[in-house]
């Protein structure tokens, strides 16, 4: 048995939850615009290289203080059966089947919140999820703070490195699918590095490090399976 790991946002999906999340709960009423504006800034600002992603995400989270849990859920609910549901990348449902036929475990690595990812899992029938947990008090409401590490760059090898070690499988068996170069420290320790519709920065590490690159195709588009994955 190994263990295939895979990001959620521009990997398994062809589109950015978090953004589309923030657009809607902004056209909602549910932010304010000077929130959106704040989370936008900070977001522009990890990627010019002033601030960590995993300070932008602690402050995002302090926004749920006082929020109740089962309303984030509802809403969850709603905009993922409205919006993200019909995103999953045709040929990431097709690499999770061989996987599943292999006997492998599936597992959701990504940053989304627990609240998404638990969706996800469900849909796509995943053995495990490892995501953003929010603190959540006796009545309900979220404290806005995470619940244990943020799962993001050496956040998410945390996570990996625990389960693999509770499954008794090591992570130079396993494989880890991402389109993002933020994820590094975990295909660096894997045994089989896929970089999936990568950004710039992964591309380029990817290519340099003889990593496989592949397409996964955008839902309603076939893809050419006599093709070659493209950098491979």
């Amino acid at each position: 048995m190994a263990i295939a790991f895979f990001d959620l946002d521009k990997t398994l999906l062809a589109v950015n939850s978090g953004s589309l999340w923030v657009r809607r709960e902004l056209a909602r009423g549910h932010i304010t615009r000077m929130q959106a504006l704040r989370a936008s800034v900070w977001l522009a600002r990890y990627h010019l290289g002033f601030v960590a992603m995993q300070d932008a995400l602690r402050r995002a989270i302090t926004h749920l203080e006082g929020m109740g849990e089962q309303h984030v859920r509802e809403r969850t609910v709603q905009f993922y059966e409205e919006v993200v549901r019909s995103q999953f990348r045709p040929g990431a449902l097709r690499t999770l089947d061989e996987h599943r036929s292999a006997g492998d475990r599936l597992v959701l690595l990504t940053s989304s919140s627990g609240y998404m990812s638990e969706l996800v899992a469900r849909d796509l029938g995943l053995d495990a999820v490892l995501c953003n947990r929010f603190e959540v008090d006796a009545s309900g409401l979220h404290t806005g703070r995470p619940l244990g590490e943020v799962c993001f760059g050496e956040g998410k090898l945390f996570y990996a490195r625990s389960y693999a070690a509770q499954a008794g499988v090591l992570l130079s068996e396993c494989t880890f699918y991402t389109d993002s170069y933020s994820d590094l420290p975990v295909m660096e320790v894997v045994g089989r590095p896929v970089a999936v519709h990568p950004d710039r920065r992964l591309r380029r590490e990817a290519l340099r490090r003889g990593w496989s690159v592949v397409d996964w195709g955008v839902p309603g588009v076939l893809i050419d399976d006599a093709a070659p994955p493209a950098g491979c």
